[in-house]
Order: C-alpha cells, then sequence, then structure tokens
C-alpha cells in the first residue's frame, strides 16, 4: 500500500471529527495529538501515525473479494480508530510515559482527561464505521458488520482485563495467556480481514477463512514480539536488551520457562524480585536457553503462520495478487525483527 493509500485512511478518519467551539476544541485536539496529527501544543504537525497495518489489511482483505475502496475506508477508520482508543486507556493502565516515541496522551494532560479523550475516541470509531449507511451498502451487511465491530471491541475489553488480572501471577499456564493474546491483539487483526471482506461482497464461508487468517497472523506476529521482547537486538528494536525481562513483563517464552524450571530456578528467582534489581539476569536468560523457551514459542508461532496461510488458501479470492499481498504480509510479520 502506497502513500496515497495511509493518506486516504487519514482523511476518513479526520471526517469524523466534529469542527466544534473553541472551549471543546482542545478536547478533539488532544486526540488529534496521540494520533500524531498535533504536536503537544496542539499545533497542526504529523507525525508517525504507526504502520497502520490494521486499516491497510481491511482494504485489502476488500480488494481481494473484488470490492470497491469506498465501502472498506468507514470500517479502516473505524478499526483504527478503536485500536487507537484501546492504546490510550492501555497507556493509563500501564502508566506508561512513551508511545510512538512522544509522551502518552495522559502523562501530558492528566490521567482525568486521557480517560476521557479515550472514550471520545471510541465513539468516534464507530461515527466512522456508521458512514457505511450512507453509502448503497445492503442495510443488513451494514448492520451484520456494526454486530461483529462490538463483539471484537468486546473481545479486546476481555483480553485486557486478563492481561491486567495475570500481572504479578507466575502461575498463569501457556493456555490462559494464549487465550489472553487471542482476545487483547489476534481478534482485532481478524475483525480487519473478516469485515473488509463482507465490504467486498463475500460470503459467510469466505468471510469465516478470512477471519481465521488474521486471526491466526495475530497470534503469530504477537508470539513473535515476545521473542523481540527478549531476545531482539538493541539496535534494531529500539528496546533494551531482554527488555521484558527487565520489567519482568510474563510473556510466552517466560510462562514455558516457569513451568519447567524448578521453583528455586534462575528465572523464578528473577521474578520474584522487584524491576531494577537485575543482578540475576544473566542466569535466568541462561535458564531460558537451557529448556529452549526460544525454538519453543518460534515453533508455535509457525504453527499458527501455518494455519493462516491454510485458512487464506480456502477463500474464493476475486483478486489474486491482493491474496499473494495478504501472504505476502504474513510472511513478513512472523519473520520481522522490530
Amino acid at each position: 500500500m502506497n502513500t496515497d493509500v495511509r493518506a486516504r485512511i487519514r482523511a476518513e478518519m479526520q471526517a469524523v471529527f466534529p469542527t466544534t467551539v473553541p472551549s471543546v476544541a482542545p478536547f478533539y485536539a488532544m486526540q488529534e495529538y496521540h494520533l500524531g496529527w498535533r504536536n503537544r501544543d496542539l499545533a497542526v504537525e504529523y507525525a508517525d501515525p504507526g504502520k497502520l497495518i490494521r486499516p491497510i489489511v481491511t482494504l485489502m482483505a476488500c480488494e481481494a473479494m473484488g470490492g470497491e475502496e469506498r465501502y472498506a475506508l468507514p470500517i479502516a477508520a473505524a478499526v483504527q480508530l478503536i485500536h487507537d482508543f484501546s492504546l490510550i486507556h492501555d497507556d493509563i493502565e500501564d502508566n506508561s510515559d512513551l508511545r510512538r516515541g512522544r509522551s502518552t496522551l495522559w502523562s501530558i494532560w492528566g490521567l482525568a482527561q486521557g480517560i476521557n479523550a479515550g472514550d471520545g475516541m471510541f465513539v468516534l470509531a464507530h461515527m466512522a464505521l456508521q458512514r457505511l449507511a450512507d453509502s448503497d451498502m445492503d442495510a443488513r451487511r451494514v448492520l451484520d458488520i456494526m454486530r461483529r465491530f462490538d463483539r471484537t471491541i468486546l473481545a479486546i475489553c476481555e483480553g485486557q482485563y486478563l492481561d491486567i488480572r495475570f500481572e504479578g501471577d507466575s502461575t498463569v499456564s501457556e493456555a490462559e495467556y494464549i487465550a489472553m493474546i487471542t482476545r487483547k491483539t489476534a481478534v482485532l487483526l481478524a475483525a480487519c480481514c473478516e469485515l473488509g471482506a463482507l465490504a467486498g461482497g463475500a460470503n459467510e464461508a469466505d468471510a469465516q477463512a478470512m477471519y481465521e487468517f488474521g486471526l491466526h497472523v495475530g497470534i503469530s506476529f504477537q508470539m513473535q514480539d515476545d521473542i523481540l521482547g527478549i531476545w531482539g537486538s538493541a539496535a534494531v528494536t529500539g528496546k533494551p536488551d531482554a527488555a521484558d525481562l527487565l520489567r519482568r513483563k510474563l510473556s510466552l517464552p517466560v510462562i514455558y520457562t516457569l513451568a519447567k524450571e524448578p521453583t528455586d530456578g534462575a528465572l523464578h528467582a528473577l521474578y520474584a524480585t522487584p524491576a531494577g534489581d537485575d543482578a540475576g539476569l544473566v542466569a535466568a536468560l541462561a535458564a531460558m536457553d537451557e529448556y529452549g523457551a526460544r525454538a519453543e514459542v518460534a515453533m508455535q508461532a509457525q504453527q499458527h503462520y501455518e494455519l493462516a496461510c491454510a485458512a487464506l488458501a480456502r477463500v474464493q479470492v476475486r483478486n489474486t495478487a491482493t491474496q499473494q499481498a495478504l501472504q505476502h504480509l504474513a510472511d513478513q510479520l512472523l519473520g520481522r525483527q522490530s
């Protein structure tokens, strides 16, 4: 997807921001800051908005089914806005000061305004999706897309609930963790594929196969992220070496190793100490190597990648070039280094 497509996605998102009175204009300007459209002085200034993978995949899914971009753009805008809504609240819940290399919204304007701005973006996401009603798409299909969109948001909230609940709990199982990342990360990418396909005229079987493609790509993506969070190169990722261990994050390689090693093992010892006390870091990494955590998680990521490929192959596409582009995207996400 080229720069023009990214510009069209941004324009579709901007279209739902209302023209309002000066007294509440900063409410929307704060949201635009988070989206990378303004600086911290709230002057118009475009920063990096992120990869925009989700809205781009939405458009690709529609194109693969032979649909017109105009039907998928409202969905693309909606999924990016709902993703950014979740990030605003996620930053608050994680007490994060930085997002995409800039200060987080709440860290500048405060906790209360951060929550309120996130709530506003939740509504704007729905307003973006409602623009489908202005098209000539069948009303029943529009309503079906809206229902599936809301089910996706609820699943994301479930995932965030589980993520918060699991914090500091070294007894979390692999199955519980995968259930969490499926909801928190994978379901939105799955919805992008499914809803984009429906906008392109897909039948239920093809929409389901596209959903499965996105779901397994999303799970594989998060597993690869877990690998990079421990073994990624700091020069490439921009994060410290073994960043997830430094933060005491319960990622899949950690959960796998904790389940294998004795309770008096090196990784258990590290996770029993607070972040900042990293005397046991080298021994913990050695323990993860001993139990083959990296290879195990890489194998699981590969399995989900293969399930994604099998699902995509089932889709009766009308545009094989776009199908190949989706396949290429899955390849890139599995093999990424940052």
